[in-house]
């Protein structure tokens, strides 16, 4: 599946929903993760943005839906933007004859999401 990176950056509204329950961007991804569409891992980063996220997605408008969602349930201002893997954009023949149905490859385990605590 393509990978997308959405950059986030909080609202007023969404600064108020986090210091109230920091675990709420965690949250929020579990809740709306499906088949067609789902966040690798995520990050809270210095800089423009608040946090960036990898996704996975089918197409562009399930990542959209996806992004929508968090945007509404976070309160978040999200850029989508999709990955290319480097490999696919070099000269060789190995890079350009996958062009059109490779996607990036997924990075290890920091990525990961958080696992529950068993009960």
């Amino acid at each position: 599946m393509p990978l997308y990176f959405l950059m986030g950056t909080t609202t007023e509204n969404g600064q108020r929903l986090l210091r109230e329950d920091p675990d709420l961007i965690i949250d929020a991804v579990r809740e709306i993760q499906s088949d067609d569409a789902k966040i690798l891992g995520q990050y809270a980063v210095l800089g423009r943005y608040d946090f960036v996220m990898l996704a996975e997605a089918i197409d562009n408008d399930t990542v959209a839906r996806l992004s929508l969602e968090m945007s509404v349930r976070v309160g978040l201002h999200i850029e989508t933007l999709p990955a290319i893997a480097i490999r696919l954009l070099t000269d060789n023949d190995e890079g350009l004859q996958g062009l059109g149905n490779t996607s990036a490859e997924t990075p290890a385990g920091e990525w990961n999401l958080p696992q529950d605590e068993p009960s």
